[in-house]
């Protein structure tokens, strides 16, 4: 789904409120997103009805939420965790009334009216989003390999008055394939964590209705020194094979020795813009 008709920053606000929409979806019951703080003290989250469909919705402070206002908010790191997880919070209520598109967290509006006509605008396309998500989640998995061990100690070559014969000689030769398996050993790593990651993605997706194949996180991220990410994936399950997913994933780390983590059920974020 493209967002270019959608306006994700207020310039220049004129009234002394915005519209701020989280979600959209078929249905909505009002006491689901009763006592949600939303992104605004004061203003209710609830429903804004277009055509067969409803976006969730709340007012927020116009001059909170200009372009300027909001980049500061976002490059504070506090802030941006509370704002993504009041936005979440929102959105994971609505999706308990039935299937719902979130739409990109500092989706703006300069008034309902406004919300109401650019998001009517796209009404097919939140149609056909909201009949390929119903009865779905989504589930992320990332996968992790032990870090490639060290090979035996590449021990100095011989000094620079050996002979290239004799016992001298036959340590260079040693070190120089001591070198020659170290590599080797962390190629033959490296392909093994490839075609695990494969194997696992291929095995995962034939229960999946849809998958996203994200790249891995380094160490740097991860905080991870002993281990390696191979797979980071998440994957549109139907509720009705969420249970074959596991009893995979249970196999799929005893077969392979993998780390498979398992996340979810999600709201599917990662699945609502492929249409």
């Amino acid at each position: 789904m493209t967002t270019e008709r959608l306006d994700t920053r207020l310039d220049t606000p004129t009234d002394a409120t915005a519209t701020y929409v989280f979600s959209v979806c078929r249905q909505l019951d009002p006491g689901a997103l009763t006592g949600l703080a939303g992104l605004a003290d004061g203003f209710p989250v609830r429903g804004l009805r277009f055509g067969s469909l409803t976006a969730v919705v709340q007012h927020v402070p116009a001059a909170e939420f200009t372009e300027d206002a909001w980049q500061q908010r976002l490059s504070d790191r506090e802030e941006l965790e509370h704002c993504a997880r009041a936005h979440h919070d929102v959105v994971t209520a609505a999706a308990a009334c039935g299937p719902t598109a979130p739409l990109a967290l500092a989706t703006l509006y300069r008034g309902d009216e406004r919300a109401r006509q650019a998001l009517a605008a796209d009404t097919d396309r939140f149609a056909a989003v909201l009949a390929r998500i119903e009865g779905h989640a989504e589930w992320g998995v990332k996968v992790y390999l032990p870090a490639a061990a060290p090979g035996p100690a590449a021990t100095a070559p011989p000094g620079p008055h050996a002979s290239g014969g004799g016992a001298a000689g036959g340590a260079g030769r040693a070190y120089l394939e001591r070198k020659r398996g170290l590599h080797q050993a962390r190629e033959q790593h490296h392909d093994r964590a490839l075609r695990t990651a494969e194997d696992i993605d291929t095995a995962l997706s034939r229960l999946a209705t849809a998958t996203r194949r994200l790249r891995p996180h380094g160490p740097e991220l991860t905080g991870e020194k002993h281990r390696l990410q191979i797979l980071n994936a998440t994957y549109l399950v139907s509720s009705v094979r969420v249970r074959r997913l596991l009893e995979a994933v249970a196999g799929l780390r005893q077969g392979t020795g993998a780390d498979v983590e398992v996340s979810g059920p999600w709201v599917p974020y990662s699945f609502v813009g492929e249409v």
